[in-house]
């Protein structure tokens, strides 16, 4: 069996995107190259607590922003 069926498709902020099935919001995040505690993250146009982000399953089609959080002055 091919591994492709393990994979499907999200949009990633704006950006079709590969991912493994079972990935939740908080493996996403760590695979990108960003500070993964300075990210808000929304899904299907509503926001993913921190506190569910290990907890919460993206699944095929699902539309995803994440957003780094900037400060300064």
């Amino acid at each position: 069996m091919s591994n492709q069926s393990n994979r499907f498709e999200i949009q990633l902020n704006g950006e079709v995107h590969q991912i493994e099935a079972e990935t939740s919001v908080l493996d996403l995040v760590n695979s990108l190259p960003i500070n993964p505690i300075a990210v808000a993250v929304e899904r299907n146009k509503k926001i993913v607590p921190r506190s569910l982000h290990a907890e919460t399953i993206i699944e095929a089609g699902d539309h995803i922003e994440v957003v780094t959080i900037v400060g300064g002055g």
